[in-house]
């Protein structure tokens, strides 16, 4: 079944706000089992609005619209899909009494705008949204299925899962589930990790397995069709079994797992305690593994080192260089006995966008543990926060892989 996304707002093609909203349909619609072919953007103007409607109905099994049903006017989904599809515009009384009452009971005066929300389509229906005030709307058009919910993000978001989804699946007419599971790596590229799982992409139908990179990780999605979610989850145990198989510790977490809750579980199971010495990173790495909820029971402190004599006289650093796996050593191997921890963490570098001894992107990670130590140096693309952040990620995989002793 094909699907198409339409984004309204002349402030997403001012670039005002990002189409956050079309992301995370499409992403919902992949793990429903369905199709996008195309997603657009399209400014408040009625008659490019209809345009793009009426095209998107003519190829597409479903189109979804999100923006521009609120109370104001530049909130025109409504009249350009009348316009779209040659309908008359019809008012909702019912709604519309709902409108007053909710007002009512909030002690507060309605402005005659808010019932443009009780305007719909002739034909459409209406879709109960109790996170706002505008209801969602459902037509059909020549055997497409046309929704239209809010652009505010909550209000979407919870249509999408009570109304969209559902609704697509019962008029894709296709018996059964579909079930993803997500697994998330670390260490290597996205065309690495597709060389390596080419052979199950292409063995494999249902399962269907695909691909994302994100913020210096790949995540491979697997996603079964069956008639029930137990037969969909049977599905993909082996699928997902081969795949760990084949890129072996590079997976690193399943679903929503971060690499600090995963890091948290490891140090809690060998009751083990963390701490950070940052020079390049500033506390970052130290922000990750304490955004972790309970993470007092295993994290102690941090040292944020910038200066050449504080690497001194706190973490006991007898070398003289900046940006080097000698120092890191160090200073990682200095807030164990500094912080009294298990492990220490350290990050020295040249995050740019001037270098530091090193090119700018260079940045050296040690971690120490009971057992052992080491220090790796990367270099790593982008400006300097975007190297601050992939370091820190890097960082959290480096102590993942030294306390379960597969060292890089």
């Amino acid at each position: 079944m094909i699907i198409e996304i339409v984004a309204v707002g002349t402030e997403l093609l001012l670039g005002q706000i990002t189409n956050e909203n079309a992301a995370k349909i499409g992403s919902r619609l992949a793990e429903a089992g369905f199709d996008v072919n195309h997603s657009v953007m399209v400014g408040d103007n009625v008659v490019r609005e209809a345009a793009v409607l009426a095209l998107a109905a003519s190829r597409s099994d479903g189109v979804i619209i999100t923006g521009g049903i609120g109370p104001t006017q530049d909130d025109l989904t409504r009249e350009a899909m009348c316009h779209a599809f040659n309908l008359p515009m019809r008012f909702s009384e019912t709604y519309a009494a709902d409108l007053r009452k909710k007002w009512a009971y909030s002690g507060r005066t309605m402005p005659e705008s808010n019932l443009r929300q009780a305007e719909y389509p002739e034909g459409a229906e209406l879709l109960f949204n109790p996170k706002g005030s505008a209801p969602g709307l459902a037509l059909r058009v020549n055997g497409c299925l046309v929704l239209a919910v809010p652009g505010v993000p909550e209000e979407m978001g919870f249509l999408l899962e009570s109304e969209v989804v559902p609704r697509l699946l019962v008029h894709s007419g296709e018996a059964g589930v579909v079930k993803s599971r997500l697994l998330r790596t670390w260490g290597r590229s996205e065309s690495q990790v597709g060389e390596m799982l080419d052979h199950v992409y292409r063995a494999s139908a249902n399962p269907s397995i695909a691909f994302l990179a994100s913020a210096g990780e790949i995540k491979v999605r697997i996603t079964a069709k069956a008639t029930d979610a137990s037969t969909a989850e049977t599905m993909i145990d082996p699928v997902e079994a081969e795949i760990r198989d084949i890129l072996g510790n590079s997976v690193f977490g399943v679903e929503d797992e971060t690499i600090e809750t995963v890091v948290a579980r490891l140090l809690l199971e060998r009751e083990w305690t963390i701490g950070t010495a940052e020079s390049a990173t500033g506390g970052l790495v130290a922000g990750r593994l304490t955004s972790v909820p309970g993470s007092s029971r295993f994290f102690r402190g941090a040292v944020v080192a910038y200066a050449p004599d504080l690497k001194k006289s706190l973490l006991a650093v007898a070398s003289d260089e900046l940006v080097s796996e000698a120092t890191a050593l160090e200073m990682a191997i200095g807030a164990r006995e500094t912080l009294s921890v298990d492990v220490g963490v350290a990050v020295v570098g040249s995050a740019g966008p001037e270098p530091l001894e090193q090119p700018a992107g260079t940045m050296v990670i040690a971690v120490a543990t009971p057992k052992s130590a080491r220090a790796m140096t990367r270099r790593f693309p982008g400006d300097r926060e975007r190297v601050r952040a992939y370091c820190t990620t890097a960082a959290l995989h480096l102590v993942r892989l030294a306390i379960t002793e597969t060292w890089w």
